[in-house]
């Protein structure tokens, strides 16, 4: 068993969003007595904190991806016309009660606090946990502090990108209001205020849209898409400007389960690999024809690979008041591929890569986030843990071992050769994996975001008592595997780990057979164990099963 000391020691939780708050539940049901949430954001939820969601926004995960086994999730609303999509609103709901009810008065909140910076003192060379200082402040007050802890996750700390920010549109003499996504809920009703509602004519009997005020949203990702739905949903005239785009699922009918939530990558052998492919590629066809989107549509050509990528939006069965429903109706303009290069120099909108001029009185920002936790923690401690970005030490090559990845690779992303990240198993720095005092938790890819980051939490928690656990002997064999494991990622994205998208399942099984726990948990034979629906439910007993484990620690 671990240390009893251990268990008093104040634990610092960066973020409150699914990761967070599961990671919290986790720790205090092992015995940690001194668990801190912090978080800049008013309520909890992240993504689905109650600033950030309005009427009409839609996750791109199907009921049940964001369950976690302590609560049950209600049943989605209009599911018979949705396909299983929940609400935005309904999913602020599901975070909120599972804090009130696992959480309140059990961990300590710290919302509405900025952290300005991070370190570790007292690190000792045999590998013990260090000192983690945390200077925060107050938004409320502006009072700032520093806090102390012996282990630190970090869940959540995205940073907006600058590209083509506000103060950039003030520089170029841009008059109109420019903002990012994360604040879309928050400007709504300055945006209905200050567009006016599109123009219509009349053909042939038909209400078409016309001329009028336009809103221009930068971005072809899913934030992009809710923002030029919502508007269109309000009557105006939208229009999306993007060079890449989302990959989408869509049907007529709602796609059967054992389908979308079952282990189905199959990629080891042949016949797994048609399978796979087989399954994917007719999908996306389907989902293609169910908006009728042409061939040359840059929603077929300039869309993130299917298969290769980690962007996709499950958006359901097919609705006219979806993002592709406005667009078939020719009620969101788009204009692809392109980029947005700046802004117009009469200040009347923003200019294109061609050097085009798109008038627009109001521009959305959905160019994405970046990690800032370089910007938080000091570079003392960044190098000492070992969690930035540094030269290649192994060449890059493919390690495509796999019969379904060994043909069709994408291309390489830019700059693939320059720099690398050795984080173990997406979670823990290697160079820091002996200490057991710091995780990163908040930025793994995955289609089921509930089940992979209940898997995380237990691992973390066992990782921080001192468990017995598989993991590397040395920091350098587990800086080698991580460096080695983060290709998989680099050639898809510029994004570097090691938690993969399609076989999270896998990756998840990984980490608790790494806990000395069985995997495959979703049960079948060789044949049906592929298409079993898995389910959070499975991972109900983890801590009962983690603690009746024989040698312990």
């Amino acid at each position: 068993m671990a240390n009893s000391d251990i268990f008093s020691q104040p634990v610092g939780i960066i973020g409150t969003g699914v990761a967070g708050l599961i990671n919290a539940h986790v720790l205090l049901q092992d015995g940690f007595t001194d668990v801190t949430l912090i978080s800049r954001d008013k309520s909890v939820g992240g993504t689905w904190a109650r600033e950030r969601v309005y009427p009409g926004l839609h996750i791109n995960n199907v009921h049940g991806e964001y369950k976690l086994s302590p609560l049950e999730m209600p049943p989605p609303e209009r599911s018979d016309a949705t396909g299983g999509r929940l609400t935005g609103i309904a999913m602020r709901d599901y975070m909120e009660t599972f804090s009130k009810v696992f959480l309140e008065g059990k961990a300590n909140f710290r919302l509405r606090t900025e952290v300005l910076k991070v370190k570790r003192e007292k690190a000792s060379s045999g590998g013990s946990p260090g000192t983690w200082i945390a200077t925060v402040r107050d938004l409320k007050t502006g009072d700032e502090q520093d806090l102390s802890f012996n282990r630190v996750i970090g869940c959540s700390n995205p940073k907006v990108l600058e590209e083509l920010s506000e103060t950039s549109a003030k520089k170029a003499g841009y008059p109109g209001l420019v903002f990012h996504t994360s604040k879309f809920a928050e400007k709504l009703d300055e945006v209905l205020e200050f567009v006016k509602p599109r123009e219509e004519v009349v053909v042939g009997g038909d209400v078409l849209p016309s001329s009028g005020e336009r809103v221009v949203v930068i971005g072809g990702g899913k934030s992009a898409q809710d923002v030029c739905a919502k508007l269109a949903n309000e009557g105006r005239r939208v229009t999306i400007v993007f060079d890449r785009t989302d990959t989408f699922l869509a049907a007529p009918k709602a796609i059967p389960e054992f389908i979308r939530r079952s282990r189905r990558f199959l990629h080891t052998t042949w016949l797994g690999s048609k399978i796979v492919h087989g399954i994917l590629d007719t999908l996306l066809e389907l989902s293609f024809k169910a908006y009728n989107i042409p061939p040359d549509s840059p929603f077929r050509r300039n869309a993130h690979p299917l298969f290769w990528g980690v962007r996709l939006s499950d958006d359901g069965m097919v609705r006219n008041d979806s993002f592709y429903g406005f667009v078939d109706a020719g009620l969101i303009d788009v204009v692809a591929p392109h980029r947005v290069a700046g802004y117009s120099s009469d200040g009347t909108g923003v200019l294109l890569d061609d050097g085009t001029a798109l008038e627009a009185k109001v521009v959305v920002l959905a160019t994405g986030y970046q990690s800032s936790w370089a910007d938080i923690f000091t570079k003392a401690t960044v190098d000492e843990v070992g969690f930035g970005k540094h030269a290649p030490t192994l060449p890059i090559k493919d390690y495509w071992d796999c019969t379904s990845t060994k043909n069709g690779l994408p291309e390489a992303h830019p700059g693939i050769n320059d720099w690398t990240t050795t984080i173990y198993r997406g979670i823990v720095p290697a160079k820091n994996l002996l200490h057991r005092d710091f995780a990163l938790v908040g930025s793994l890819f995955t289609p089921n975001p509930g089940y992979t980051n209940e898997v995380v939490a237990h691992w973390v928690s066992s990782y921080f008592q001192g468990d017995k656990m598989k993991l590397p002997k040395t920091m350098e064999e587990a800086m080698l595997e991580a460096e080695k494991d983060s290709v998989w990622m680099k050639v898809r994205d510029s994004y570097s780990a090691s938690l993969d998208f399609w076989t999270w399942p896998q990756a998840a099984d990984d980490l608790l057979d790494d806990m000395h726990l069985p995997t495959r948990r979703s049960g079948g034979n060789w044949l049906t164990w592929p298409f079993k629906l898995i389910e959070t439910k499975e991972l109900s007993k983890l801590t009962e099963e983690r603690r009746a484990l024989p040698n312990l620690g």
